[in-house]
C-alpha cells in the first residue's frame, strides 16, 4: 500500500440479501483501504457486487431483505457499518459523496435543482438560505452548466441526461466531501457526454484533492483515470494493482479475460475474444474459486479451496492459485 494515511479502511466486508429463492451471497469478505486524494477504480461485469460494496459502506442497501452481516469501514476514526444512524446522516453527503448511476430516479422530480443542492448545504454546514443558493449556482457553474442562476429554478425533467449528472455531481461536492463514491455514472449517457462527465471529475479531483472511487464495466475510463484498480468477480476482489501494472501485467485469469475482451489500437487486427460460460450463482456461499468454472487454467486446488489475495509484486495482489507468468501453481 501507500506510505499515504488511508481515508478510509475496508476490512471483510460481507452483505447478504434475503429473497424468496434463497440467500444471495452479494459481497464476501472485501477488504482494501482507499489513500487521501486517490482514483480508485472498481471493475467488474455486472453482478460482480462494485455496487453493492460501495452501497453498503453508506448503508444505503435496503434493510430487509439486505444485510450486512460482518466487517468494519473505518472512516475518520469510526466504524460507519457501527456508528448511530444520526451520525451517518452527518457522514452522507457531508463527508462521503455519491453519485448515482441514473440521476433521473435520483433526483426529486417535484423540486427543483437548486433547492435540492441547497438543502444539502443547509443540512451539512448550516448556511443560510440566500447563501446556499449564491453556492449552489457556483456549483453548477464549476460542473460546466450554463445560466447557473437560471438553473436553479429547473426541474430535473426539464434538462438532459448530462445536465441531470452535472447536478448530481454538484451535490455530492456541495460539502467539499473527503471521498466521492461514483456508480457508473456515465453509463446511460452518449460517448461525447461521457467525456465530458469524466474531464469535469478528473478537474475537480485535481482542484480539491477529494478521493474517488470510480465504479465501472468500461476499462477505458478506467485506464485513463485510475491510480490503482481492483477487479471484482463474484463479490470477491479478484486483483488489486496500479493502474499501469494490471493493464501490462494482468495475474488472475479473470484480469486477462476481460483485457482481451476490449479492441486496442495497438494491436490491429487481433481477435477479440470472450470469456465462455456465465457468472457464478450467488445463492450457495462460496467455498471454492468461484471462476473455476470458467477458467482455463483450472486444477484440483481450485475446486476445493477459496484463494486469497497475495502480492506477488509491490502494490499488486491477486486471489489465483495458478501463476500465470510461470504457467504452473502458486507455491502459497
Amino acid at each position: 500500500m501507500s506510505a499515504t494515511e488511508p481515508v478510509l479502511e475496508v476490512t471483510d466486508l460481507t452483505t447478504r440479501f434475503t429473497t424468496p429463492d434463497g440467500v444471495v451471497h452479494a459481497v464476501n469478505g472485501v477488504s482494501f483501504d482507499l489513500n487521501a486524494g486517490e482514483f480508485l477504480g472498481v471493475v467488474g461485469e455486472s453482478g460482480s457486487g462494485k455496487s453493492v460494496t460501495m452501497m453498503s459502506l453508506l448503508r444505503l442497501i435496503p434493510m430487509p431483505p439486505g444485510e450486512i452481516v460482518a466487517g468494519s469501514a473505518m472512516f475518520g476514526g469510526q466504524d460507519l457499518l457501527d456508528i448511530p444512524g444520526d451520525k451517518l446522516r452527518r457522514v452522507r453527503g457531508g463527508e462521503i459523496g455519491f453519485i448515482f448511476q441514473d440521476p433521473m430516479t435520483s433526483l426529486n422530480p417535484v423540486l427543483t435543482v437548486g433547492r435540492q443542492i441547497s438543502e444539502s448545504l443547509m443540512l451539512h454546514t448550516g448556511i443560510a438560505k440566500k447563501e446556499a443558493s449564491a453556492t449552489s449556482a457556483e456549483l453548477l457553474t464549476m460542473v460546466g452548466i450554463p445560466d447557473a442562476m437560471d438553473r436553479l429554478n429547473s426541474y430535473p425533467h426539464e434538462m438532459s441526461g448530462g445536465m441531470r449528472q452535472r447536478v448530481m455531481i454538484a451535490i455530492a461536492l456541495a460539502c467539499s466531501p473527503k471521498v466521492i463514491i461514483a456508480d457508473e455514472p456515465t453509463t446511460a449517457l452518449d460517448v461525447t457526454v461521457q467525456a465530458q462527465i469524466i474531464e469535469i471529475v478528473r478537474g475537480l479531483r485535481e482542484q480539491l484533492g477529494t478521493a474517488v472511487i470510480w465504479i465501472t464495466h468500461d476499462l477505458g475510463v478506467v485506464a485513463g483515470l485510475a491510480d490503482r484498480v481492483l477487479v471484482m468477480y463474484g463479490g470477491r476482489i479478484v486483483e488489486e494493482a496500479r493502474v499501469h501494472d494490471l493493464y501490462n501485467t494482468p495475474e488472475h485469469p479473470y484480469t486477462q479475460g476481460l483485457l482481451q475482451s476490449i479492441p486496442r489500437l495497438d494491436q490491429k487486427g487481433s481477435q477479440l475474444l470472450s470469456i465462455k460460460g456465465q457468472p457464478p450463482s450467488l445463492y450457495q456461499e462460496p467455498s471454492y474459486c468461484s471462476f473455476a468454472p470458467r477458467c482455463p487454467h483450472v486444477f484440483e486446488r481450485c475446486e476445493n479451496e477459496i484463494p486469497h489475495l497475495t502480492e506477488v509484486a509491490p502494490e499488486h495482489r491477486v486471489a489465483c492459485w495458478w501463476d500465470t507468468a510461470k504457467g504452473e501453481p502458486r507455491d502459497v
